[in-house]
């Protein structure tokens, strides 16, 4: 609870938080330098703004030479740590440990209950985003679906990138957070195919005929987990 209060404090400043989202989405190092450039605020507020999210473990830095001379650069990246917040605390990661490891033992029946849930979360998730008195066929442009998805995805803390083709028949989709690391790290398999799942969920609600591929996966040390969306019609 304690790590929970400390990590909403940190976030709770605007400027931080976004600051977090950009070091998110960047996959790589960062300046002090360049985060002040990109924010335009000074270059110890940006230093002051990292420290912080290094002092409750969402980033983590070390010096390096540059190799042009002068003094070694601090670079800061995104820590593996999963960030998780719990009024009040609970062991969830646990629980899904639990469920996970049962599924498996099940077998061919396991796998296939585990995709289907998966798909079944994906689905009311990005049902929950539609107004009631909305008819998604009718009532919602192919950009404004697409913002849809990106905000459902926000919400299930994938920090996502969304865009598409110019005749609007591929949508790239890419989860630069994956909120099940921990678990994939040892159930790989399992647990990417229940989140490939939960994704093909999210796009079947918005488009009638889709055919959903992954391009890119974290766990094979890509940057992101990445799929495509072919839309059939």
């Amino acid at each position: 609870m304690e790590q929970t209060l400390k990590i909403t404090n940190v976030l709770s400043d605007p400027t931080r938080y976004y600051i977090y989202q950009y070091v998110t989405k960047r996959h790589c190092e960062v300046t002090v330098q360049e985060i002040a450039d990109s924010f335009n605020i000074h270059p110890n507020v940006a230093r002051l703004h990292l420290s912080k999210l290094e002092d409750v473990n969402m980033l983590v830095s070390e010096t390096k030479k540059t190799g042009k001379g002068g003094r070694p650069s601090r670079l800061y990246r995104l820590s593996d740590d999963t960030i998780q917040l719990h009024f009040p605390y609970r062991d969830y990661q646990l629980l899904a440990k639990v469920a996970i490891e049962t599924m498996a033992t099940l077998g061919s029946v396991g796998k296939d209950a585990l995709y289907q849930t998966g798909k079944k979360f994906g689905i009311e998730l990005m049902k929950n985003e539609i107004p009631s008195n909305k008819q998604i066929d009718q009532d919602f442009s192919f950009d404004e679906k697409l913002s849809m998805l990106k905000q459902a995805a926000t919400i299930a803390g994938f920090y996502p990138e969304v865009s598409h083709n110019f005749e609007k028949t591929k949508i790239f989709f890419h989860v630069n957070n994956c909120p099940f690391k921990e678990l994939a790290k040892e159930y790989t398999q399992s647990v990417c195919d229940m989140h490939y799942a939960f994704v093909q969920g999210m796009f079947e609600v918005l488009f009638d005929d889709i055919e959903l591929q992954q391009a890119e996966n974290m766990m094979l040390g890509c940057d992101s987990c990445s799929y495509q969306a072919f839309l059939t019609k």
